[in-house]
């Protein structure tokens, strides 16, 4: 697809997902859920394709990266330690006009004094918007639905709904979902302090202050990384596999975000999937295995089918860098709506083991018997590694994907052969192989249904699919990625061969039905 046809590709790609079941509104029936997304079949098998193939090449391929499945819930000592509770925080204002919250630093900016046209949409909006801000000493002229003469202010923002740059003071608001653990609701120990303190005169601090301490002892957070496990299981990994530095822990799973922007459907929302690892190098060697796993990356997301010209690495300025991190590069997808974040790459430093140990007053530091100690110079030496964290995102590496896939092909001068494809990776594909009988008499389905079987004795995902005209069932495979069809037809109860038929080129051929399964495994295992 041109570059012409990408401004309306993530509405097509958001009316793919749902047609074809990729990807469902959560609670639909209800209204749904604002940033909630469920994946229906096809949309649950590509995600486990996709993550099956990073975990294949990032642990099955490999001698010195191993796996955890860590818990979601952990100790709230950990994310004190880790920094999460003080920095893993957004600055957010709330516009004074549309009432709209925002991430100041993800604002639109203007320069100071720039004018800043107010849109409400509708004019009854306008007249309301001008007679309250008239009421607090701001005077502007309204048109229509616009208002007219503000300027913007010293900090520049103004609120992306409506342009408006009157805005509240800004606050940081944590990210991390925070939970009850246990078998009382403390909601009830809140009322109670809540009215002793009203009695009491108390002001808006100390009453937080009693609230938090009647919260903090049933509080735990939803992880927001799953980084952070890996880090506190540092000592029990290495020690139980007796591993030796360089080595890895990887991770995939679930993980919360409070975001206050949520868009480009299931680009950015409150829960997702992360595949990460966490790489223990020698001090000093961050550089080095930084660039390592750059290469090795951008390799893995080539591997998977994704067009090399719409990958780019971008190096963080300083001011962008993480609290833990001395330097990171991010994977970018160019996504229709420009390039964005895949993964990051980061050089995490000494950070988070130091933070731990500090935090759990546990030693967590590694012996190397061969390695010379520099400060002694004999042989032996206690450090603390570095690490080095490739850290991808599932649901973004599902989203790109599709992106990356989606073509149309316009057929003819009068639409025939028109048709809309999904050029997925076969590795990714939900559906690897469609078996189709062309009738449903004659003997065509018991046959083809024993084919299907053949293939699940293989490992290998095949869809029994008798329903419509055989051009439609094309049509549809062709839409969810199904690399190969196998018709079964009247040829095949004469000679017992089937055609196949290849999505990307609609080419057709002829093979037999005994060599069926190896053709179309040989197939997936040879596309590069």
């Amino acid at each position: 697809m041109d570059d012409s046809q990408k401004p309306d590709l993530m509405d097509k790609i958001v009316s793919l997902c749902k047609r074809r079941g990729f990807v469902f509104q959560s609670s639909e029936i209800y209204g749904g859920l604002r940033s909630a997304y469920d994946y229906g079949p096809m949309g649950a098998e590509l995600k486990r394709n996709l993550m099956s193939e990073w975990w294949r090449f990032m642990v099955h391929s490999r001698e010195d990266v191993v796996g955890i499945d860590a818990s979601i819930i952990m100790r709230p000592e950990v994310w004190q330690s880790s920094g999460h509770l003080a920095n893993f925080s957004d600055p957010l204002v709330d516009c004074k006009v549309c009432g709209e919250r925002f991430r100041a630093d993800k604002a639109p900016r203007k320069a100071e004094g720039e004018d800043a046209p107010i849109t409400l949409g509708d004019k009854g909006r306008a007249k309301a918007a001008q007679e309250k801000l008239t009421e607090a000493g701001v005077k502007l002229q309204r048109d229509g639905s616009t208002l007219t003469g503000a300027k913007a202010g010293a900090a520049g923002y103004v609120c992306p709904n409506c342009g408006s740059p009157f805005m509240s003071d800004e606050r940081r608001f944590n990210l991390m979902f925070r939970t009850s653990l246990g078998p009382v609701d403390p909601i009830g120990d809140v009322v109670d302090i809540v009215r002793k303190a009203m009695a009491e005169g108390a002001d808006d601090k100390a009453l937080r202050a009693k609230v938090e301490g009647a919260l903090a002892a049933s509080s735990v957070y939803l992880r927001p990384e799953t980084a952070q496990a890996m880090f506190v299981q540092f000592l029990n990994v290495q020690q139980s596999l007796s591993l030796k530095v360089p080595f890895g822990i990887a991770q995939m799973g679930k993980s919360f975000r409070n975001e206050v922007t949520v868009e480009h459907f299931i680009f950015r929302s409150c829960e997702f999937e992360q595949m990460e690892c966490e790489y223990f190098v020698p001090p000093g060697e961050g550089p080095k295995y930084l660039d390592y796993w750059m290469n090795e990356r951008m390799k893995w997301w080539r591997s998977i089918g994704i067009k090399a010209d719409n990958l780019r690495f971008r190096k963080h300025g300083d001011d962008e860098l993480a609290h833990y991190s001395d330097g990171c590069y991010d994977v970018e997808y160019k996504f229709p709506w420009g390039w964005d974040e895949l993964e990051g790459i980061a050089s995490r430093t000494d950070y988070d083991l130091k933070a731990h140990a500090a935090g759990s007053g546990k030693k967590l530091t590694y012996f190397d018997p061969e390695a010379v100690d520099p400060e002694t110079g004999k042989p032996g030496r206690h450090y603390v590694p570095h690490v080095v964290e490739p850290a991808a995102g599932a649901t973004r590496g599902v989203l790109a994907a599709l992106c990356d896939a989606y073509d149309e092909e316009p057929g003819d001068a009068d639409g025939k052969g028109a048709r809309t494809v999904l050029r997925l990776h076969p590795r990714l594909s939900p559906i690897k192989v469609g078996v189709l009988p062309l009738v449903k008499k004659d003997g065509m389905p018991e046959v083809a249904r024993k084919v299907v079987e053949a293939f699940f004795g293989a490992g290998v995902n095949a869809k029994y699919d008798e329903q419509h005209a055989i051009g439609r069932r094309y049509a549809r495979h062709d839409e969810v990625g199904t690399p190969y069809c196998l018709t079964v037809d009247t040829q095949t109860l004469q000679d017992e061969t089937v055609t196949i038929r290849y999505r990307d080129d609609r080419r057709q051929e002829r093979i037999k039905i005994a060599d069926a399964v190896d053709t179309v495994r040989k197939a997936l295992t040879e596309t590069p």
